[in-house]
């Protein structure tokens, strides 16, 4: 065949393209369940960071086998619900089957549509109950789990994480530790129309479910205030319930 027609350029063209198509196909699926097994051992670090079951430092040393027995060692339940508060759903927490809801963008489209939400609760043996928030930062998505006490209104603890925030700025909410700290103890005011403030100079008001926003950082802090409301609220229903129940029960 002659090297230098048309033809020949199409063929060898052609031949290059499948076999790399071919190859990139095989990587996928060989670095597909190592990726998938990375993913859901990071967000299980990030619940449990924020259920307080383990130093946020010691669960980012411990190998993803550990973490995944450390989940099933130490959650109770996990379900999901929908807007209207009611469970819809049930996920797995045995080690070897372990369910997440980590796909959270989707679920966010849901909540501002107003229909067809798949929200998680992670309830764990401590009684503690962690659920997940999503929005937008500066550069890209910011998300992160809250960690209530049984009274499902008290915050046990927080962890927050982004794609692609300005390191020393926005990219606090994940590398400061004193930033997640801050929301310990705090409150959060469900049937409020704004159930967390997350501003300049918030902490200044005395209200305890406020939180100072990070210095340079105002994007960032906006996006992550509104994304709090905004799945706050989507949890009004079913959180606010466990409220009146524990306070009927006391």
């Amino acid at each position: 065949m002659n090297t230098n027609s048309n033809a020949y350029t199409v063929i060898y063209t052609t031949v290059i393209v499948v076999i790399v198509a071919a190859l990139l196909a095989f990587v996928a699926a060989k670095l597909g369940p190592a990726q998938e097994a990375n993913t859901k051992a990071e967000t299980l670090r990030q619940m449990m960071s924020a259920a307080q079951i383990k130093p946020t430092d010691e669960l980012y040393s411990t190998k993803n086998a550990g973490i995944l027995q450390l989940y099933a060692d130490n959650i109770e339940e996990a379900y999901t619900i929908g807007l209207d508060g009611q469970k819809n759903g049930t996920l797995s927490t045995t080690k070897d089957k372990i369910e997440l809801i980590d796909k959270l963008k989707p679920q966010n489209k849901a909540i501002k549509a107003g229909s067809g939400a798949t929200l998680p609760v992670y309830v764990f043996k401590s009684g503690v109950i962690v659920v997940p928030i999503y929005g937008a930062g500066l550069w890209g998505p910011i998300w992160g789990y809250i960690a209530f006490n049984p009274d499902c209104r008290t915050i046990a603890g927080a962890y927050f994480d982004h794609e692609s925030e300005t390191p020393g700025l926005g990219a606090k909410i994940k590398d400061e530790a004193w930033f997640r700290e801050k929301f310990a103890g705090k409150t959060v005011e469900f049937s409020s129309e704004t159930p967390f403030n997350l501003s300049k100079n918030a902490e200044a008001t005395g209200a305890s479910n406020a939180v100072d926003a990070i210095t340079g950082a105002t994007m960032t802090s906006k996006g992550l205030g509104e994304a709090l409301n905004v799945w706050f609220k989507a949890y009004e229903k079913h959180l606010g319930e466990a409220q009146t129940t524990n306070a009927e029960e006391e």
